[in-house]
């Protein structure tokens, strides 16, 4: 996501921009306790205004949120708070988001960055006094959905400086169901038969088939997840031992990260392409949890995927047949897959990432139950009329799925086994939100009033199809639209090197950046990895003897020192310098 859709939930973007995060314990960090605010000025048409509050638990951890009142967003976890005096970082899992700063005592507050995808803003947080939080608008009482004449303008304003993209709305009303759409510009309109990537809207499905195989006695929600796994396969275990069980994966309450740290970035616009079961194995065999087990939610792709890996071995299949055998047939959904036929290869819309550029589809490979499925509007209200009809082939399940919830720290929404849960005017609604290369989805399911909204479209440009679908259905304001940000330049192309393991050797260690945060380098066979705090570790590539690049953005590490002796690096990204001291 590139504009903060801070209402809405997490999709399976990777962000492939290197940020910094202060590596200090989650016990210090007093001076960030409190509640912050301040705008984020996306461009010169759209600022927003952000309030952070950060709170200490009772085990000594700090919590978060983050609310976007000009998005009537409030409430958004915050994930990986780390803070000392001088340094604050922290996640926003829902919109794929991260924040570092430092400590300015001349500016009274927080001088950062907010980054989003492949975009960065600065941010400064000065304290704000609790009277003077913005608070949410109320949704209206008796909200009905608009008249197609009414939502047909929001869609095309929605893609209006788009070329390219196009925007599908699908509506059901106590059954009756109707197709709102818009563009693309040039192009066959789409319709209802339009096909798109889903992205993790898929975490809605495998949290479906876990129910199903509960309720058939095939696996039960406490089942420890390594007993699925391939003999000798090992699961990281909590402080005290304890197991993460399936429940742990589909409540997102694991433990484990967004993201694992050994995926390969091959190809950054299709990032989970090269990701292999063997991949996925060393990685959970060598991971030390960072917390407890259950004990907080944390959003993990990472995690939902294994839980779709886990169901298919328990099944004695694959995931793309279990979800059609358990799910797709039964329902009749025959335009919904992971691998296209050919008929919804004619009918696939064309990707576009969030400058509006030709994107590339994304296989999910073994990660496929976070995100692989590729659906339709008509589908996808096949899908959500039967998540409302306790008779349908889905109902069981669906019940099932619904009655296992944790609360989220200080906001009043909730997660499932799959799903989100949002207090609101006619009853609950629930709803998931899915975002690829160059895909967004949100689905919104109100049971009680028997009406859903399904929105897709063929870009990751925001704002996207979350306040669409959320404002049809319950009358929430449409997020003003924002310029399209101009594309970066390509990256320069740049002549890979060999060098021999003596030499990638010294270069091996930890090194500290002003504000506390670590650059790890670390060696497999002839590879070196670079890993900042709180991200992924990515393979770096030689093009000197201390001169290296990475291949999934635009950024460069350069070691320092005298004769063997490495005494730092630079990382050389965006037009910065970044230097870092080496402190093993």
């Amino acid at each position: 996501m590139t504009i903060p859709a801070l209402r809405w939930f997490a999709s399976l973007c990777a962000a492939a921009l290197l940020t910094f995060a202060p590596s200090a314990s989650a016990q210090t960090g007093k001076r960030a306790e409190g509640l912050w605010s301040g705008v984020l000025t996306i461009s010169s048409s759209l600022s927003l205004r952000i309030v952070v509050e950060i709170t200490r638990q009772a085990d000594g951890s700090l919590a978060g949120t983050l609310d976007s009142p000009d998005q009537d967003s409030f409430g958004a976890p915050l994930a990986a708070i780390e803070a000392s005096d001088t340094a604050l970082a922290f996640t926003l899992p829902v919109a794929g988001a991260s924040y570092a700063a430092t400590w300015s005592s001349e500016a009274d507050g927080w001088l950062g960055t907010f980054t989003q995808g492949a975009q960065s803003w600065p941010l400064t947080l000065r304290q704000l006094d609790p009277e003077q939080r913005p608070q949410r608008s109320a949704l209206p009482a008796e909200w009905q959905i608009p008249a197609t004449d009414v939502l047909t303008p929001l869609l095309a304003r929605r893609i209006a400086a788009r070329p390219g993209a196009g925007f599908v709305l699908g509506i059901s009303e106590n059954g009756a169901r109707r197709i709102v759409t818009a563009g693309p510009e040039g192009s066959p309109e789409f319709d209802g038969d339009t096909v798109f990537e889903i992205g993790s809207i898929t975490k809605v499905f495998t949290a479906l088939l876990l129910a199903d195989m509960t309720l058939k006695g095939e696996v039960a929600l406490d089942d420890p997840v390594e007993t699925y796994l391939p003999a000798g396969a090992r699961m990281p275990r909590g402080a005290s031992g304890t197991e993460i069980t399936l429940r742990h994966l589909s409540l997102q309450t694991s433990g484990l990260p967004r993201l694992p740290d050994n995926m390969p970035y091959g190809d950054p616009a299709d990032p989970y392409a090269d990701y292999t079961e063997a991949m996925l194995l060393d990685f959970l065999a060598n991971f030390e949890l960072p917390r407890e087990v259950g004990a907080h939610y944390e959003y993990s792709n990472l995690g939902v995927g294994l839980l779709g890996y886990a169901l298919a071995r328990a099944a004695g299949t694959d995931y793309v047949n279990l979800v059609r055998e358990r799910i797709l047939d039964p329902l009749g959904m025959d335009d919904t897959a992971i691998a296209l036929n050919a008929d919804m290869q004619a009918h696939f819309a064309v990707p576009h990432d969030e400058y509006l550029r030709a994107a590339k589809p994304w296989n999910m490979s073994v990660l496929v139950g976070a995100g692989g499925l590729r659906s339709t509007a008509s589908d996808m209200l096949t899908f959500a009329e039967a998540a409302m009809d306790p008779a349908s082939p889905i109902g069981e399940a669906m019940a099932l799925t619904l009655s296992e919830r944790t609360d989220q720290i200080t906001t009043d929404y909730q997660t499932a086994l799959g799903w989100f849960i949002l207090p609101a005017p006619g009853g609950e609604v629930l709803n998931h939100s899915g975002g690829t290369g160059g895909f967004r989805s949100h689905l919104a399911v109100q049971p009680a009033a028997r009406r859903a909204v399904v929105s897709l479209t063929n870009a990751a440009a925001e704002p996207s199809a979350p306040d669409l679908a959320f404002h049809a259905l319950l009358g929430t304001p449409v997020v003003p639209e924002a310029d399209i940000p101009p594309a970066p330049e390509p990256a320069p192309e740049r002549e890979e090197m060999s060098l021999s393991r003596e030499q990638l050797a010294p270069l091996v260690g930890t090194y500290r950046m002003a504000n506390n945060a670590r650059l790890i380098i670390t060696r497999e066979g002839d590879q070196l990895f670079a890993q900042l705090t709180s991200q992924p570790a990515f393979p770096i590539f030689a093009e000197g003897p201390r001169a290296f690049f990475l291949k999934v953005v635009d950024a460069r590490l350069v070691f320092t020192g005298e004769g063997e002796t490495i005494t730092g690096v630079t990382l050389y990204q965006n037009g910065a310098e970044v230097p870092f001291e080496r402190i093993d």
